[in-house]
C-alpha cells in the first residue's frame, strides 16, 4: 500500500505537471492532494513497517511530537483541499461559462495555502500543550501512530481543556469543511437534474463521482475513529485500531487510483506515456 501511494502520486504529480493542459483549477488541487497524500503516508508508513517487520516499537519522545504534527496539520490540510475541489466542481457545474476568471490560478494558490495555513495553525497547539504535560509511567499507545487522543491517554493530569481544544478543532475543520463539500453538491445535483440532455448529466455525475469517492474513503474511517477515541468505549479495540489505520492507509493509496481511473485526461496522458515507454523499449 506504501509503495502503491509513492507510485500513485508521485505519476499524477508528473503528469499534471509536465502536460501544460492540465494545469487547470481541477488538477492544480489535484495536485496539491497528492502532494499532502505524500507527506501523510510518508510520515506513518516507514514507521508502521518497522513496527510489523522489524518489532521496532518504540518511537521517541520529539519523534512521536512531530508524527501527531505532521498527521493532523495534513489530514486538515486534505480535509480542506477536498472543499476546495467540491468548490471548483460547483462553479465548473453551475458558472461553465466563468469557470476559468472566478478560479484564477491566484485563487487557486491563494485557496491552497489558506486550508495549508489552517492546518498549521489549528494543529501545533496541540504539540505544545501536550508537550507541558506529564506522563504516566505506562507510555503505550495502542496503534502504530502517534495520534493526539492516543497520546493523551498516556497523560496523568487533567486533560479536559485539550480534549475541549481537540474537539474545537475537530467540528472548526471537518464540519466546516463537511457543511460546504455537501452543499456544493446538494447545489451542483439539483443543477444537474435539471439539465436538459441526458448525456450532458451523465457526464456531469461522472465527473463529480470521482470526488464523492474520495471524499467518503477520507471521511468515513476518520469520523469513525474520531468518534470512537471520545464516545466508543464499547468498541472492541481491534475494530478501532484498524479503522485508525485504514484511515491513514487508503486514502493516499485510493486517490491517485480513482483520479487516473475516473479522470479521462490523466488517464490518456498515463497510457500515453506507457505506450511511448514500450515503443522506445522495442526500437
Amino acid at each position: 500500500m506504501y509503495v502503491a501511494a509513492l507510485v500513485g502520486n508521485i505519476t499524477l504529480l508528473h503528469v499534471i505537471r509536465t502536460d501544460p493542459t492540465l494545469h487547470e483549477p481541477m488538477y492544480l488541487f489535484l495536485a496539491m492532494l497528492a502532494t499532502t497524500d505524500l507527506v501523510l503516508s510518508t510520515s506513518t508508513q516507514p514507521k508502521m513497517l518497522a513496527i510489523f517487520w522489524f518489532h521496532d516499537h518504540e518511537i521517541e519522545y520529539h519523534a512521536c511530537l512531530i508524527q501527531l504534527f505532521f498527521i493532523h496539520a495534513f489530514s486538515s490540510a486534505e480535509s480542506g483541499l477536498l472543499m476546495a475541489m467540491a468548490l471548483d466542481r460547483y462553479v465548473a457545474v453551475c458558472f461553465p461559462l466563468h469557470h476559468s476568471s472566478i478560479l484564477t490560478p491566484a485563487v487557486v494558490g491563494k485557496l491552497g495555502a489558506g486550508v495549508m495555513m489552517r492546518g498549521l495553525l489549528w494543529v501545533s497547539p496541540f504539540c505544545f500543550m501536550v508537550s507541558r504535560m506529564p506522563f504516566c509511567p505506562s507510555r503505550i499507545i495502542p496503534q502504530s501512530y502517534c495520534e493526539h487522543m492516543a497520546v493523551l491517554k498516556l497523560v496523568c493530569a487533567d486533560t479536559r481543556v485539550n480534549r475541549a481544544y481537540g474537539l474545537f478543532v475537530a467540528f472548526s475543520v471537518v464540519g466546516f469543511d463537511i457543511i460546504v463539500i455537501s452543499v456544493s453538491y446538494g447545489i451542483i445535483l439539483r443543477t444537474v437534474l435539471g439539465l436538459p440532455s441526458g448525456e450532458a448529466q451523465l457526464k456531469a455525475f461522472g465527473t463529480c463521482a470521482s470526488h464523492i469517492c474520495v471524499i467518503l474513503a477520507l471521511y468515513i474511517p476518520a469520523l469513525f475513529t474520531f468518534l470512537t477515541h471520545r464516545f466508543g468505549h464499547h468498541v472492541p479495540q481491534v475494530v478501532h485500531v484498524m479503522f485508525a489505520i485504514l484511515y491513514l492507509l487508503v486514502p493516499p493509496m485510493f486517490n491517485p487510483i480513482i483520479y487516473g481511473v475516473r479522470t479521462k485526461q490523466i488517464r490518456d496522458r498515463v497510457i500515453q506515456g506507457c505506450c511511448r515507454k514500450n515503443s522506445q523499449l522495442k526500437a
